[in-house]
Formats: C-alpha cells, structure tokens, sequence
C-alpha cells in the first residue's frame, strides 16, 4: 500500500488544529487506498500549540510532531518536515482551517491521473483575503514570475500534492533563508492545478506581517536568481550615459551662450537621483554580500527541540 505524508507547518493554532488533524486522518481512512503519516512542525508559537500537537502524538501513533527552539519561518518548518517523512506522496496544507483535508484526494487523484510532478489547489477569487495578503501575494507571483521564469498559467498555493522525488530534493537544501517556490522551479515545470474553494480561517489571523513578508520576498531575490545585479547593472549604465549627455548639453549650452549661469536646482536633482541609485544598489550588493557570509557560517535552518515518534519523546 502506498503511503502519503501530510506536513502541516503550525504557529499559534492551538484552536484550531485538532480538527485539521482529525479530518485528515478521517479522509484518509474513508478512502481507504493509502497509508499515511502526519508531520506537524511547531514554528516557535506562543500559545499553547505545542501542547495540542503532543496530544496528538500521543494519540495518534502516526503523528511525527517537532517543536523547533525559536520561530524559524514557514519555509524553514516545511524543510524539516520534510527531511521526517516516508512517504511516497507528499501533501502540504496550513494549520488555519482555509485548506480542506477532504479536497487532498481531488489533488491527488489529477497528479496520479495526469502524471504530473506537483499539483496545487487553484482559488478564483481572493475575495476572502485581505487587501494586504493579495497584494502580498501578487507581488509574490510577480517576482516569481519575471526573476525564477515561473509559468504564467501557474498559480502557487500552500496546499498542494507533490511526487518524493520533489520533496527530497527540495530538502537537500542547505541554505538557511530556503525558498519553496524557487526550489521546486529549479526541480521540475511538470505542474498542476485544480480549482478549490477557499474557507474562511477557523481562528486568528495570518502570521505573515509586512516585515515577514519582505524577508520572504529577498530569500527569493537573493537566492535563486542573479537578475537584480544584472539591473543594477544596466541601471548603473544607462543613468552614467544620461549624466553623460547630460554634462555635453551643458557644457554646449555654455560655448553657445556664455551668458546662461550653471543650474543649482538641476546639479543637485542629478546629484540625489545618482547618489540615490547608488546606495540603492550598494544595499542590494550588501544582501547578497550578508547572506553568502551567512552561509559560510553555517547558520542553522531551524533548531529542533523536542521530537515525538510513535507516541515517544526524543530530544534532539
């Protein structure tokens, strides 16, 4: 019997995983073709959540729950849960309540039909997101799009359905600051989508705050593509060829009429948009700079705490 390993990254969801769990279990077991494993991934919430997910490993013995040391980010948790599973098909979804566990198998079932290598659930409408999430995720999909060379008919979500082989090699990742998005384009283009409703989220709010989603944003920046430096570059270029024309108008202006007096307003104009795209692109050279030293470092991607398996406490 083929087995699914579902990874649920949890932060502050102490209400309202219970009921995500059991519902997967639920499913599953109403299918009745798979054998599955569940690997829940406490993301440094502060709320009592971890003491949910021990429950539950106690519980359900095909619970493998990790409390890491310190909120490391939702990318970060999924890498571990991932390096924890066994499974020959790997289902994602939020801990929130938005995802429905009893669509997993309409995911799976165009993944296993279509041979794809990942399929994703696909919302119409972002009606139920705020203005701030949506224009989150816009922005998202634009990087994606222009810097990682992302399909334009493919939408990413967080609840989707992928092959082992995506999943180990995605977990091969070293880099502290990983990038699901950019890593899974740079393992396959072989993607799916199936159209899903949306529910509201059962408790709370979303963990993604500006600050959060900006560091998202420059892992997939810095991480997996060289075109920021490539625009700095031609950025640089074209603004030294204006300032260069710029100087020869000058100056011609000068021989022409030696009456017309030199512009305060229009040196100093030049002088801060120059200066400006210069310390613009010096900060972009330093985040590029601050995470190869980083790197060389050896930064952890997370730290585990405690583990439990089969019901049983380990301490990492």
């Amino acid at each position: 019997m083929e087995k699914l390993s579902i990874v649920i990254p949890c932060y502050n969801s102490e209400k309202s995983l219970s009921g995500i769990v059991n519902k997967c279990i639920e499913t599953i077991n109403k299918d009745n073709r798979f054998d599955y494993e569940i690997i829940l991934v406490n993301d440094g919430s502060k709320d009592g959540t971890w003491n949910v997910i021990q429950e539950l490993a106690v519980k359900f013995p095909k619970i493998i729950a990790i409390n890491f040391a310190k909120n490391f980010g939702q990318h970060n948790a999924l890498i571990a849960g991932y390096r924890n599973i066994s499974g020959d098909y790997i289902v994602g979804l939020d801990d929130d309540g938005e995802h429905n566990p009893e669509d997993i198998f309409k995911l799976l079932d165009s993944l296993i039909k279509n041979d794809y290598d990942y399929v994703c659930g696909f919302y119409d409408s972002g009606k139920k997101n705020s203005l701030f999430r949506n224009f989150g995720s816009n922005v998202n999909a634009l990087m994606t799009k222009i810097l990682l060379d992302k399909p334009d008919d493919v939408i990413f979500s967080s609840f989707y359905v992928e092959k082992r082989f995506i999943t180990d090699q995605i977990a091969k990742c070293p880099n502290p600051f990983p990038y699901i998005t950019g890593l899974l384009l740079q393992t396959t283009r072989n993607f799916g989508m199936v159209p899903l409703e949306k529910h509201e989220r059962l408790y709370g709010s979303s963990g993604y705050s500006l600050k959060k989603l900006l560091s998202l944003w420059l892992n997939g920046f810095t991480a997996f593509s060289v075109k920021p430096l490539r625009v700095a570059t031609v950025t640089g270029g074209f603004v030294a060829i204006c300032g260069f024309i710029f100087g020869l108008v000058i100056i011609i202006n000068k021989i022409v009429n030696p009456e017309i007096l030199l512009g305060y307003s229009s040196i100093m104009a030049v002088l801060l948009f120059v200066s400006g795209m210069i310390m613009i692109m010096l900060g972009l050279i330093g985040e590029y700079i601050g995470r190869i030293y980083i790197n060389i470092n050896n930064m952890p991607q997370y730290v585990i705490k405690e583990k439990l398996s089969e019901g049983k406490l380990n301490n990492e």
